[in-house]
Formats: structure tokens, C-alpha cells, sequence
């Protein structure tokens, strides 16, 4: 989520920052801040200036308290560990405030590094994980100072004694910056993309990755950090993307890059073509595209900092409602509009199953014409936060006494400022009016939610906790894995049937909410008329309109270990077996290493195997491509379909 933006070369650094930063904004962030060195008067001297907010609140600190300088690195913070604050605003400094970092990610084991080195004399300013590393950099840097003094010592004395010429031994110096950094980031657990300046050592930017991207920039005398393309784009169009596990060295003569164990590495700069516009979609054709590729980054920032790997525990500091509270909840009642509903209708399966707590779903349009009973809880879910009928849902909640609970995608938005508790889902800005990222970030809170109501419920054993941690944690990687495998797939698949006039999507339990979005994708972007169902619920009704013409889109996938999930799955074979039957045209969603359904259908689309729970996540991605690329075929607006808003402000 974080921007980042650094510079070393010739020119003014404070506007050219600012700039970068301001070109970065699409990321979201809630405070800004800016380090700088090089000036005339005083090239030693290290400057920060933050400020919460956007970047007006910086900049007008800078008017008030002008930096110049030469070289320098700014950076826009979405908190995830400490409130949006001054003081936990990047950049953050070391103990002796010679020393910067800004961060984009976050560390996992912040608080076991905080408590060693607090026993070895830190003392710390801020809340946040981040300023753990300006200290974990200090602390390479003394240990490497002290072992440089005691080794001079112990070579000088040896030397003396023992050759027959006396030898006069120089003071070993202590490490460069740079390889405090590589050992610094070798205790770290998580991920991260950081930047450190050392009044120590002028003239010198150091980066260093694992995880969230960073760019570094190839100007003419001049070298660029940042978070993404855009923010230096209008200054210089060779970039390397920086590897994971990779350093890279900025200084005013050019940069050197190493692995974490000092390794060189040789690199050669890309030659962006992209305009302004299109770096902002970071070279997709399309911004649906772009967010479709993101979604694993999605689910990796909505879950990381709020559930522990080592205990299985789920951490909600934000939800502002008491253990108690929710131990005797009765019910809970969700209210969402179009993609956010079909998060919801995913989210009952997963509370309902994981939390034992009855959950009724109700489009927030529609709330308050039922003359709603009261339910113990309420939560309201939505990209933007400003929506107009969610909003309306929400204070006939309240006005009934009932406390209510967000998940959203904007901090501050009007129904996070009313909510007794927030979950964000710190997917970044959607641009693209169909949603996608924002969907699969919600499905991210809402199974975080489930597991958490279990534990505080006590319906999840410990044991249990660390299996669906585990497994919720390989969901990125298992995402990264889909948009690899099936997208040509499903560009193969919308040549043949962009020309359909209709499209039937059919799931049973928690696959049916993802039949609705994977309908809903197609007529949002396509304009073809889609329908989702429950796939029991075929023979009833919708079989009428099922012949050679009309593509059947099913969601076939099963959990080996759970026997219910097993018997959804056999179940949905005989509902395939119907279409076929009715020469219907089907495409199923499966598991990797079903073979069996392969013999009935027509197309297979395979996914990675998960827990009954989690595979929504993966299941959605092919229909979100399918959906894309029938758009592209059909040469509609993909990222502004006709009569749709991003965000719906009336109702």
C-alpha cells in the first residue's frame, strides 16, 4: 500500500519527491513524510519532516520548515501497526537520528526483535513495526564497530610478538551501510521493501526487497527508488525491478546490486514505453486487468499483521466490541450491495460454520422495507465505504440498537466513522468500475472474522487455528499460481463464446455466492445476460433453457478432507451430468488432479486444492478473466462499463 519515492543527483530532492509521492496517491495512505540530506550549508546534516494526512498536511510543513538538499527519500503510509500519526509516520529514525528507514510491508516479528533489542538499550518513539529496523540497522552497525575494535586489538598485539619485522596494522574499518542493511534484513520475518539513508555515510541511498515491489530508476547522473513505476516515471524511463532478496546501492556515480549475502548481481534496465497513464495501470491494457493480477497482494495486506503463523490467534484491535459481547451474540446480520452482497452471502458459510453464529444476509437496498428485527450484531460490507443504501442499512441498525462492524476498502469512509468496529481490507484503490481485488480482500476480512468469532466463541480448538492460518496464509501464493495457469485458458475460451446472447453459472453452498460474481463479472463488463444459480435448484426451473446454444459456467470443486465438501462435489457432478444431458455447453471450475470431471464436460478449468472455506478465493479468478476477456473480444469499455458508477452515492 505504501509509497515510496527516493532520489540522489544533482537537483533540488524536495520537489521532486513530493512530486513522485503525489503520483503514488492511487496506493492510499494516511500520513506522509519526507528525509533529506545534502544541502550547501550543512552536507552531513539528516532532516525529516512528517505529517498524519495527506500530503497538503506535509507540504504545508515544509512551507513552514523548508529541507534542501540533494539526495533524499519521502514515503505515504496506510497504518498497519500504530494510528495515523506523527510519530508513526515514516520516515523512521534510529536511536542516535543519524539513520532513516521507510517501509512498504510489514514485520512479523517485530515485537520478539523489539524486545532484544530494548534489552540491549534501544528505546523507541513510535507504535510501529517499521522503526524496528532503523534499530535493528544501528545495532549491525555497534556490533560490527565493537568486533572491529576487539579484532584490531587482538591482530595488532599477535602481530608484534610474533614476526621478526614489525608490521604497523591499520584500524579495520566498520561495515559499510549496506551490509548492516543485508544483515539487518536477514532477521526479519515478513516482507518488506525498504529504503535507508545514514548521515554516516553521505551520498548514499540503500534498498532492499522481499516481498512488496521496488523500482529503481537509471537517469543521466541522477538514480531513482520507488514503489512503483509512476512515481519516477516522468523523470526516467530505464527501471529495474528489484528481485526478491535483493539490495540495491544508489550513490551519485550509479548503483550496485547484491543479493542478501553480498553477491553481486549484474542488471540491466528496462526501457519503459508506457505514457503517464498507463504506468498507473503498470502496463496492463486495462486497469481490471491490473487489479485481477493484484489480488494476491490484496489478500496478503488484509491478512498480514492480523493473524500469527507461531499461534494461530487472529488479532482484530480495531472491532472495539466486547469478548463478552460477542460470546452471547444470538445473530448477525450482513448487509451488502452487488459484489460486497456476494462477499457477504461467502462470509455466512464461513461465520456460520467456523463461529456457530447464525447469519442473515440482506442487500443493503432492501434492509429496512422488511421492518427488520434487531439482530445482536450487524456488519456492513463495501469497497468504498460512501455507499448510499449501505449507509441507509446501517443507521436503521444503529437506530435500533444494534452495533455494527465494517469491512471496507477506505479508511475514514462515512460508514467506517460510524461503525463500533472496522476491518479494512487494504486491497488499494479499485479503479476499474467492475470489481475484483476488492472482492477477493473481502472474502479475506470476512474468513479473518469467522476465525477470530470462533476462537472468541470457543468453537475453534488451537489446533484447528493453526491449520486455517496456515492454509489462509498460502492463499496468495496459490492466487499467484491461477493468474499464471489459466489465463490464456480463458482467452482461448472467450474467442469461442464471446458471441453468446446468455451464460448460466452454477454452484452449490459457498461455491453459489461465487456463481453470482462470476454472472455478475460477465453482464457488468460483457453485456451479455448472465444468471447465477444453485445448482440443486436447476431441475426446478432453469433446465427450460438449457440447449447446444447456452454455455453453462459450473463450479465443481471439492476439499478431499471434508466429507461434506465431498458430497457438494458429487452432487454437482449430477447436475453437470443434467446439462450434458440437455446438450448444454459446460465449463467447470475444478480441482488440480480431478481427472474424474474431465470425462464430462466439455472445458476444464483447473484450480490449486484448499479448505472448503478458502477456495472462493481461487475459484473467482478464472471467472473474473473469463468475464475480462470476453469484454476485450467484444470491444466493450472494460474498466468504464456503460450506465455503471464506481461508487454508488445515492440510492
Amino acid at each position: 500500500m505504501c509509497g515510496i519515492v527516493g532520489y540522489i543527483g544533482p537537483k533540488e530532492v524536495v520537489p521532486l519527491i513530493v512530486e513522485g509521492l503525489r503520483r503514488l496517491e492511487y496506493r492510499g495512505y494516511d500520513s506522509a513524510g519526507i528525509a533529506v540530506a545534502g544541502s550547501a550549508q550543512n552536507p552531513s546534516l539528516l532532516e525529516v519532516r512528517r505529517a498524519p494526512g495527506k500530503l497538503g498536511n506535509l507540504e504545508k510543513v515544509l512551507l513552514e520548515r523548508p529541507l534542501h538538499g540533494t539526495y533524499g527519500i519521502g514515503h505515504t503510509r496506510w497504518a498497519t501497526h500504530g494510528r495515523p500519526t506523527e510519530e508513526n509516520a515514516h520516515p523512521h529514525r534510529d536511536s542516535s537520528g543519524s539513520l532513516v528507514v521507510v517501509h512498504n510491508g510489514i514485520v512479523e516479528n517485530y515485537l520478539l526483535l523489539k524486545q532484544q533489542l530494548m534489552a540491549r538499550g534501544h528505546r523507541f518513539a513510535s507504535e510501529t513495526d517499521t522503526e524496528i529496523i532503523a534499530h535493528l540497522i544501528e545495532d549491525e552497525l555497534e556490533i560490527a564497530r565493537h568486533n572491529a575494535a576487539d579484532t584490531n586489538g587482538t591482530d595488532a598485539t599477535t602481530t608484534a610478538a610474533n614476526t621478526a619485522e614489525a608490521i604497523v596494522v591499520s584500524p579495520p574499518s566498520s561495515i559499510p551501510l549496506e551490509e548492516a542493511v543485508r544483515r539487518a534484513v536477514k532477521r526479519l520475518s515478513g516482507a518488506f521493501a525498504i529504503g535507508v539513508l545514514s548521515a554516516r555515510e553521505p551520498d548514499k541511498l540503500v534498498a532492499a526487497r522481499s516481498g512488496p515491489p521496488a523500482v529503481i530508476g537509471i537517469g543521466e547522473g541522477e538514480y531513482f527508488l520507488a514503489s512503483d513505476v509512476p512515481g519516477i516515471l516522468h523523470h526516467t524511463r530505464d527501471i529495474v525491478f528489484l528481485n526478491d532478496g535483493e539490495v540495491a546501492v544508489l550513490t551519485r556515480s550509479g548503483v550496485l546490486f547484491t543479493d542478501f549475502e553480498g553477491a553481486p548481481h549484474q542488471r540491466t534496465p528496462q526501457r519503459i514505453t508506457w505514457d503517464p497513464i498507463q504506468a498507473e495501470k503498470a502496463g496492463y491494457k486495462h486497469f481490471m486487468l491490473k487489479e485481477i493480477n493484484e489480488q494476491p497482494r490484496a489478500v496478503r495486506d488484509t491478512t498480514l499483521g492480523r493473524v500469527s503463523l507461531d499461534s494461530g490467534r487472529v488479532y482484530l484491535p480495531d472491532l472495539h466490541i466486547s469478548q463478552s459481547f460477542l460470546q452471547q451474540a444470538a445473530t448477525m446480520t450482513i448487509a451488502a450491495c452487488g459484489t460486497s452482497w456476494h462477499a457477504g452471502l461467502a462470509g455466512k458459510f464461513m461465520i456460520e460454520r467456523l463461529a456457530r453464529l447464525p447469519v442473515d444476509v440482506d442487500y443493503a437496498s432492501e434492509y429496512r422495507y422488511r421492518d427488520p428485527i434487531p439482530g445482536a450484531l450487524g456488519l456492513l460490507i463495501t469497497q468504498s465505504g460512501e455507499t448510499a443504501d449501505t449507509i441507509a442499512a446501517q443507521l436503521e441498525m444503529i437506530s435500533k440498537g444494534t452495533p455494527t462492524l465494517a469491512i471496507c476498502n477506505v479508511v475514514g469512509s462515512a460508514i467506517t466513522r460510524k461503525a463500533q468496529g472496522v476491518i479494512t481490507t487494504n486491497a488499494g484503490p479499485e479503479i476499474g468500475v467492475a470489481s475484483t481485488k476488492a472482492f477477493t480482500a473481502q472474502l479475506a476480512a470476512l474468513f479473518t472474522l469467522a476465525l477470530y468469532l470462533g476462537q472468541e466463541r470457543g468453537f475453534v480448538t488451537e489446533t484447528q487455528s493453526r491449520h486455517y492460518v496456515d492454509e489462509l496464509a498460502r492463499i496468495p501464493q496459490k492466487l499467484e499460481d491461477t493468474l499464471r495457469s489459466v489465463d490464456d485458458q480463458c482467452a482461448h475460451l472467450a474467442k469461442e463464446f464471446s458471441t453468446a446472447r446468455d451464460f448460466l453459472f452454477l454452484g452449490r453452498g459457498i461455491h453459489y455466492p461465487i456463481a453470482l460474481e462470476g454472472a455478475l463479472k460477465l453482464k457488468e463488463i460483457s453485456y451479455i445476460h448472465a444468471e447465477g444459480y444453485p445448482a440443486g435448484e436447476m431441475k426446478h426451473g432453469p433446465n427450460a433453457l438449457i440447449d447446444e446454444t447456452l454455455p453453462v459456467a459450473c463450479i465443481a470443486t471439492k476439499d478431499p478432507a471434508d466429507p461434506a465438501s465431498v458430497l457438494k462435489y458429487e452432487k454437482t457432478l449430477s447436475n453437470i451430468q443434467e446439462v450434458t444431458a440437455r446438450s448444454g455447453r459446460v465449463i467447470a471450475i475444478a480441482t488440480e488432479g480431478d481427472t474424474e470431471i474431465q470425462q464430462l464436460v466439455e472445458h476444464t478449468i483447473h484450480i490449486p486444492a484448499a479448505p472448503e472455506l478458502l477456495l472462493p478465493m481461487l475459484e473467482v479468478v478464472p471467472l473474473q478473466l473469463l468475464a475480462y476477456h470476453i469484454a476485450v473480444k467484444r470491444g466493450c469499455d472494460v474498466d468504464q462499463p456503460r450506465n455503471l458508477a464506481k461508487s454508488v452515492t445515492v440510492e
